[in-house]
């Protein structure tokens, strides 16, 4: 590639980065819906033609920046089992869980979408491409359980989990959290006491 080409991906590169910043800024204190482009352009100091050049609406804008953290997403979700042949879930090491490494590291942009009104729209693209990998890339053992109900199941399970970490603005580490969830995955409860007798008992 020539100078004046990387000069060009350098500046592409760094505009695309300011609008996307500029956009995020703005979505912490007020709806997506309610923003303009005029806002995002001044707020990132470039012109309408510099946006129009990159995005054809503030819409593609947002969808860069989920698409762009879904990707780290899924790279940090393929870790613990990309390099091998068989995943035995069971033997799931906390260390190998990179999930919420990636998601501490993206803590800024995780938090305004928390609080933003496109929340439910990067919930459900990061739900659609966990399912989307859970059924290219790993098969399981047939049993007498619907595998598309497990795993949207097991899908709901996490990002319930991984949401109301960012929720309590990241309350435990990244390490505690990742311990826990191995721990979950592998507690297999059989028995559980209950509290109805002795409710029924006070109450008369």
């Amino acid at each position: 590639m020539s100078d004046n080409g990387k000069r060009t991906d350098r500046r592409i590169v760094r505009s695309r980065t300011a609008l996307r910043q500029a956009l995020l800024t703005l979505m912490a204190d007020k709806p997506f819906t309610a923003i303009s482009i005029t806002e995002i352009v001044e707020l990132a100091d470039y012109n309408r033609g510099t946006f129009y050049s990159n995005y054809e609406s503030k819409e593609a804008l947002l969808d860069d920046i989920m698409s762009d953290l879904i990707e780290k997403l899924l790279l940090s979700f393929r870790v613990p089992y990309e390099k091998v042949e068989f995943f035995h879930v069971d033997q799931l090491q906390a260390h190998s869980v990179k999930l919420f490494e990636h998601i501490y590291e993206h803590s800024s942009v995780y938090t305004v979408f928390m609080k933003s009104d496109m929340l439910m729209v990067l919930w459900g693209k990061m739900f659609a491409a966990i399912k989307n990998i859970l059924k290219e890339e790993l098969v399981y053992t047939k049993t007498d359980i619907d595998e598309e109900l497990l795993q949207i199941y097991s899908i709901h399970a996490l990002l319930g989990l991984v949401f109301h970490w960012i929720e309590s603005g990241y309350k435990h580490s990244p390490a505690y959290m990742r311990e826990q969830l191995v721990k979950i995955i592998n507690y297999h409860p059989t028995t559980a006491k209950t509290s109805v007798n002795r409710a029924n008992h006070n109450s008369q």
